[in-house]
């Protein structure tokens, strides 16, 4: 389904045909703005529809409609429209084109919903007749796409949860926000456009995990490579080739960020396909993460006796904090596991086994004390896998 619908108005002074029409604005556009914004290009990627022209001749001239549907964003869709209204000859005859409308079709496709879910609920129960007032409210509120917040001095658009979480989602712009707070991801904020990474985020990555979300586009590989030369990053992920943040469905999304890959083995990844700028990227990412050049291998073994002490935890909700010799640190209460790992210093704890499920909160947590073994009766959700940490649960120990 398309995104937008551009419609306009033609006069030309002549009698023509329609694709007389269609022929001139493929001509008079041609090469305006480059080879990938060419319309024929736009065409075969899919992301420009099947124009449609309807005439009817009037006192010697031409007058139609025309309709062109696109999936292009707000801002190409803008400038294509421009584009098309540009042309001002048909054949022989001087033509007038005029952008009447640009529609939303998404939005027409929800308020048809809103319609039919009225319409149901009359029918569902003709005994108990529903408020329909209530039930247009209820559908419309789930509807609507949640506003931004203003961050920072540079009051760029995010969620509202950006102090709360330990983890940050950077993405490009304003409607990659909306996006991702429309399928419930509040802890996302925007580069807001500048050519330079905002200061803000630069203070937000000294403090927490950044995952640096982009389209799958060229313009996403500048972000990409501005961002990754300049801030401290620690997961990267991008949309599909060619399609946008802000158009990815909430499953679409979720398949992307469970994807994500550690800012190294990303890096590492570009630099064997032979791209030039990655080596430098991948190093300055390590001097910022302050590692070294040297590759340390580190055999991790878990003792026999462990499998024993799963077993007396299961149905306690208690876990136990070891030290890298496997000597038992202390056991504590499941709920206050997350916050004594935080308050812990760097490398006291090695491996933690618990009756509970690994979650992403503690999964974090445990990353920035250097944790190695996370051993659970389950493991939960986790979108974003910390390098480094080796998860089990009690099933492959017992």
């Amino acid at each position: 389904m398309a995104k937008y619908l551009i419609k306009a108005s033609i006069t030309v002074n002549g009698i023509v045909e329609k694709h007389d029409i269609i022929g001139a604005i493929f001509g008079q556009t041609e090469g305006l703005f480059g080879d990938e914004f060419d319309l024929q290009t736009l065409q075969d990627k899919g992301r420009v529809g099947r124009i449609q022209v309807t005439v009817k001749i009037q006192g010697g001239k031409t007058q139609g409609e025309i309709l062109i549907p696109c999936n292009l964003d707000r801002v190409e869709t803008a400038l294509l429209a421009a584009m098309v209204e540009s042309v001002d000859r048909v054949g022989p005859y001087d033509a007038e084109i005029k952008i009447v409308d640009i529609s939303d079709l998404r939005l027409e496709k929800i308020k048809k919903i809103t319609q039919r879910a009225v319409e149901l609920l009359k029918a569902w129960s003709k005994e108990k007749t529903p408020d329909l007032k209530e039930v247009v409210k209820r559908i419309e509120d789930l509807m609507r796409v949640p506003e931004p917040i203003s961050y920072g001095p540079e009051n760029l658009p995010a969620g509202p949860n950006i102090d709360e979480s330990d983890t940050v989602i950077v993405v490009e712009g304003r409607a990659d926000v909306i996006n991702l707070l429309r399928y419930g991801y509040r802890n996302v904020i925007a580069l807001g456009g500048a050519k330079k990474v905002p200061n803000t985020i630069k203070d937000l990555s000294s403090k927490k995990k950044i995952v640096l979300l982009v389209d799958g586009d060229h313009g996403g590989d500048l972000v990409l490579k501005e961002v990754l030369r300049t801030l401290r990053v620690d997961y990267v992920a991008r949309a599909p080739p060619n399609r946008e943040i802000e158009d990815l469905t909430g499953k679409e999304l979720e398949e992307v960020l469970s994807k994500v890959q550690p800012v190294f083995e990303y890096l590492e990844n570009l630099v064997k396909q032979g791209n030039r700028d990655a080596q430098a990227l991948l190093e300055f990412q390590k001097r910022l993460h302050g590692i070294s050049r040297e590759v340390i291998e580190e055999t991790l073994t878990i003792p026999s006796g462990i499998t024993d002490v799963v077993k007396t935890l299961q149905g306690t909700l208690e876990a136990v904090l070891y030290s890298k010799d496997w000597k038992e640190i202390k056991r504590i209460p499941v709920r206050d596991l997350v916050s004594e790992i935080s308050n812990a210093s760097r490398d006291s704890v090695y491996a933690i086994v618990m009756d509970g499920i690994i979650t992403q909160r503690l999964l974090e947590a445990s990353s920035e004390k250097n944790v190695k073994i996370l051993v659970g009766a389950r493991i939960g959700k986790v979108d974003f896998k910390a390098p480094g940490i080796v998860m089990l649960t009690f099933n492959e120990l017992i």
